[in-house]
């Protein structure tokens, strides 16, 4: 067990503990809000808008359609593939209330990685975008998936938005406004959950080899849910909050926070369902006058350059939290420039319900760190022999606490490596410890660039570079060398009509970096390649030539 001298830097408003049991249930938590807030708007969408009382209504006939129509059962797992639209509120609601386990899917999977995801859950019903349902049609055969429900972009709004076709191929799909309607002449039968529970099947992104699913259990994310609650405590007014959802639902950060956490108190949720459609995403940032943010460097880098964000009015807004991905010290200034208040970083993975670590709202700058461990967290450093190190040393991130799940799902192989032989987790991260408990991301294991025997972490060259006039993005990876070993190669996109060459970009790193870390090569690109939340794939750039 660490010492946790973190603890030091909560200040006087931050339990150092949390009650993990503080619903038996996720969904406890969510009725009680629905009773709660009845009257008050839940979710804003195309210019409609639910209401936590339509939100009980809906999901409820959803529940009954599950249960009566389909035969789901408690412990069945149900995909999930939509964008940021109603149904998504509806449907996951609806789910929890049969006591299923919801699979979220990224709609913009293969035929590929929809095909291996829905057999690995074992899944036998999809909640499916209708624009995506080709994908599907693709490798349906292939799988255990026996009912198909499609969603349009309006569904359970009561307005009719134009949205593509179902795929022919897929000729017993029922339309989600159907399973409503039908659903609202069933009965529900109440399922009782208890914190041990799955409430999800939250698949990792793949990068470390064939995607598993995270195990998550009701009681999971009631724990992180709490110490969310404790952490912000001025960011969660209850029935005042205002939160607009960019990241999308399908991604555990926006799930738990922007959807979870605020629903759990009240919050009115802009949601988002294209935020490259940069126009329309600020018609929504302007109509909301949200109070709270949640996105990843990349989202706030672009918002902090766009010629319209100028219109924003930011004078309501309370908090923004970072996450997936290292927020960069220049983007936050830009942020505090813009907005006057710099980002929160957080830390977390699909593994964890996903908060480890979070910076606290007292903090009058950036720290350029992940932030403190939450309530009722440890996080201990351990080296390659699984030795804690020392204070300011480098080590790999291992972590305990309520949030954590119980295990991959049907991988007794990966959970065997996943854990200590004193259950913590071990997420593949290295970080450092300050003096006051604050932790800074130094990379994940397999980033780590080895040049001449010395440990270069592609984050701070990143940092560094980022800073460099006519730089937009950048991200660097190790190529092999044969004087050194491995050479640092960064790759960078380059602003809008910036004049920027490599000397330029390599002059610069010299200025701020031991010669070592200086990257050899530097390449520019259009654009960098990105995950669909925004994270920079580096992987993707050490397959070029």
């Amino acid at each position: 067990m660490s010492s946790k001298h973190w603890l030091g830097s909560y200040g006087d408003r931050i339990p150092s503990e949390i009650n993990p049991h503080a619903y038996s249930s996720v969904l406890e938590m969510i009725e009680r809000a629905m009773t709660r807030f009845a009257d008050k708007p839940a979710f804003r969408c195309f210019g409609q808008t639910l209401t936590y009382a339509d939100t009980d209504r809906l999901s409820r006939h959803f529940a009954g359609f599950l249960q009566q129509r389909l035969g789901v059962k408690k412990g069945d797992r149900v995909a999930v593939m939509l964008p940021n639209i109603p149904a998504f509120a509806i449907a996951m609601i609806g789910i929890l209330r049969a006591g299923a386990v919801q699979v979220n899917v990224n709609p913009l999977y293969t035929a590929r990685e929809l095909e291996h995801q829905l057999n690995d859950a074992g899944a036998e019903v999809i909640v499916i975008f209708c624009g995506v349902s080709a994908t599907l049609a693709e490798i349906i055969g292939k799988t255990r998936i026996r009912h198909v429900i499609s969603a349009g972009l309006s569904d359970a709004t009561g307005i009719a938005i134009a949205s593509p076709a179902v795929d022919g191929r897929l000729t017993n799909s029922i339309a989600f406004s159907h399973a409503l309607t039908q659903g609202a002449d069933l009965t529900l039968t109440p399922v009782t959950l208890c914190p041990d529970d799955l409430i999800f099947l939250q698949y990792t992104g793949g990068t470390t080899g064939v995607s598993k699913g995270a195990a998550l259990a009701h009681g999971n994310l009631v724990a992180n849910t709490e110490q969310f609650k404790a952490f912000v405590p001025d960011a969660l007014r209850p029935g005042e909050e205002v939160i607009v959802t960019a990241l999308p639902l399908y991604h555990i950060f926006a799930l738990m926070v922007n959807f979870i956490s605020f629903f759990s108190i009240g919050a009115e949720n802009w949601l988002v369902p294209n935020p490259r459609d940069f126009d329309g995403f600020c018609d929504i940032l302007k109509k909301s006058r949200f109070t709270a943010f949640t996105g990843v460097n990349t989202l706030y880098g672009g918002m902090t350059i766009h010629p319209r964000i100028k219109e924003v009015d930011f004078s309501s807004l309370r908090v923004a939290i970072g996450g997936g991905a290292t927020v960069l010290p220049t983007t936050s200034q830009k942020w505090k420039a813009l907005t006057g208040k710099h980002i929160l970083e957080g830390y977390g993975l699909s593994e964890t319900s996903p908060i480890l670590t979070l910076n606290p709202m007292t903090n009058p700058e950036f720290s350029a760190t992940v932030g403190l461990p939450l309530p009722s967290t440890d996080i201990k450093l351990l080296d390659v022999d699984d030795k804690p190190v020392g204070l300011g040393e480098a080590g790999e991130i291992c972590a305990k606490g309520p949030q954590v799940m119980k295990g991959y799902w049907s991988k007794p192989e990966a959970n065997a490596t996943a854990f200590t032989a004193d259950g913590y987790f071990r997420t593949g991260d290295i970080g450092v410890f300050d003096q006051r408990g604050f932790l800074k991301i130094v990379d994940r294991k397999k980033d780590m660039i080895l040049v001449s025997g010395f440990n270069v972490y592609p984050n701070e060259v990143e940092a560094v570079a980022a800073a460099c006039a006519g730089v937009a993005e950048c991200a660097c990876v190790g190529r092999p060398d044969a004087k050194t070993g491995e050479a640092v190669r960064l790759f960078v996109a380059k602003a809008a009509s910036a004049c920027l060459s490599e000397d330029d970009v390599i002059a610069h790193c010299r200025r701020e970096l031991a010669a070592y870390k200086v990257p050899k090569e530097v390449r520019f690109l259009d654009a960098l390649p990105k995950s669909n939340v925004g994270k920079i794939l580096r992987k993707d750039l050490r397959a070029l030539p």
